[in-house]
């Protein structure tokens, strides 16, 4: 199934279920937030596709942590200009989105145990308005992040998106925004891919499609392919956050891939009721 059919055929079985669909999206460049292409007008289609949400939760991977998780509670978050070399028009860019700051906190009581505690100084960095501005350009849902503590493992992060599942009950889009294959040393600005950023962003579709995520969470027996696609793990970890807020009757749509600038992933996913 091509992606736009695989777009339309979820458009239709989102009418069908009252709990949310949890996604992923390869964020790439920032200049993506301003240019038309393919993956700025996927984000735009799929948001005219989605099930309007009551909030909107934000595991992105520009907000990191370390040894505690922090949820952002502010009820006007800031929009986060993290980056630099861009132009003007990049800088210039706003999502005055309202935060939630009581589910917010009920978010972070949810996650005691995984030592989660508030905060009301971040905001929403790029990784989260540069695809949220496509997704709902009206800013009229509210918005909070969770951080990524890079202190824990992969397991860690894949259990607290099993315990962040239950907000898909209750109208909360759960959204992770990265890239499967993240390494920035290794880009090539003729766009030819390398071998194994391919190898790596299918390796990890195959696992996806047979929910096989354990060896997704193993990073010893990924090796040198993990280490080479991920020299860090944060743009990997929202993928993984996500894959653990699916569940069995889950159905996966797949609405951008492709391999950009040599050495992003721009595979994007959406684990959706049947």
């Amino acid at each position: 199934m091509s992606l736009t059919s695989s777009l339309q055929a979820l458009k239709s079985r989102f009418k069908l279920s009252e709990r949310m669909p949890t996604l992923f999206l390869g964020h790439g460049s920032p200049m993506n937030a301003i240019e038309h292409n393919q993956y700025s007008q996927s984000w735009k289609d799929l948001g005219r596709s989605l099930p309007k949400p009551q909030a909107i939760l934000v595991i992105s991977a520009h907000w990191m942590t370390n040894g505690t998780t922090l949820v952002d509670v502010s009820a006007v978050p800031r929009t986060i200009h993290d980056f630099y070399g861009f132009p003007e028009q990049l800088n210039n860019k706003q999502y005055p989105a309202n935060g939630h700051p009581s589910l917010a906190k009920e978010v972070a009581a949810m996650l005691a145990t995984f030592n989660v505690n508030t905060d009301e100084s971040w905001g929403l960095d790029h990784g989260a308005w540069s695809v949220l501005d496509s997704l709902f350009p009206d800013a009229d849902v509210p918005v909070f992040q969770l951080s990524i503590d890079l202190t824990k493992d992969l397991q860690w992060h894949f259990d607290i998106g099993k315990e962040l599942s239950q907000l898909r009950d209750r109208g909360v889009l759960i959204l992770g925004s990265g890239n499967i294959v993240h390494n920035l040393r290794a880009l090539r600005f003729d766009g030819k891919a390398h071998d194994w950023a391919i190898e790596f962003d299918d390796f990890v579709k195959q696992k996806l499609d047979v929910r096989n995520f354990s060896p997704l969470i193993d990073t010893y027996s990924m090796g040198r392919l993990m280490n080479i696609s991920n020299p860090t793990l944060e743009h990997y970890i929202p993928a993984i956050t996500i894959a653990g807020t699916s569940n069995h009757k889950d159905e996966l749509f797949y609405t951008t891939e492709g391999i950009d600038l040599g050495s992003l992933s721009m595979r994007s996913f959406i684990f959706h009721s049947a």
